[in-house]
């Protein structure tokens, strides 16, 4: 029996995969969480098999979750389950630890086969991400956008999206200063002097959330 752990802060999410995990023999839902602290902390004294992790979470991002759960359990395979488009976080994720990456949209359809991969010990892509990963590596030079770390590039997509200062250091649970430093900080790293830039620059590449 594979024991699964779920992490996602939105309860109704939450019942919906253990309903599509219920329904197949070999697993059980052994525990949820709905921030990373709630994670990181219950993992730390229950077993589990495969924990499957959503990247938006109200305390911390979910790619420092996983960095830190794999610093503490490098074994335990991690499947991210998220609203995110495979395009922008997808590489992110595999280079931070994680055994797969799935979209909310395609759950209901892959999330069984999926989290039954990644408890082997397998990798589970799809499509999607292997065609990203065989690009990327066959690329060269990387683009601008690759050069950012994890943090500056949720402030980058953030920003193209539209959104404020405030608004972007009250969904990360930082400081206006802190994220105006990361602001410049990506700027410079990507050659560009002004929001307007980056959007154009996301428009071409396809990164707008």
């Amino acid at each position: 029996m594979t024991r699964v752990f779920l992490v996602d802060d939105h309860e109704v999410v939450r019942r919906g995969m253990k309903q599509v995990l219920d329904g197949a023999p070999d697993f059980v839902v052994v525990g949820e969480a709905a921030s990373g602290g709630e994670a990181l902390a219950r993992l730390r004294t229950s077993t589990c098999d495969v924990v499957v992790l959503d990247l938006s979470l109200p305390d911390q991002p979910g790619l420092e979750v996983l960095k830190q759960l794999k610093a503490e359990k490098p074994d335990l395979p991690v499947l991210i389950l998220t609203m995110h488009r495979e395009d922008q976080y997808a590489i992110r994720a595999l280079r931070a630890g994680a055994a797969g990456f799935l979209t909310k949209e395609s759950a209901s359809d892959q999330l069984v086969t999926a989290v039954r991969k990644v408890a082997r010990r397998g990798r589970y892509l799809t499509s999607g991400v292997a065609e990203q990963i065989a690009a990327h590596l066959g690329s060269g030079p990387e683009h601008p956008h690759e050069r950012l770390s994890d943090r500056e590039y949720q402030v980058f997509v953030r920003i193209v999206g539209g959104r404020a200062l405030t608004e972007i250091a009250a969904e990360l649970d930082l400081s206006v200063k802190t994220v105006s430093t990361h602001r410049t900080r990506l700027l410079e790293k990507m050659g560009m002097r002004s929001n307007a830039e980056l959007v154009q620059y996301a428009v071409r590449h396809d990164l707008l959330p």
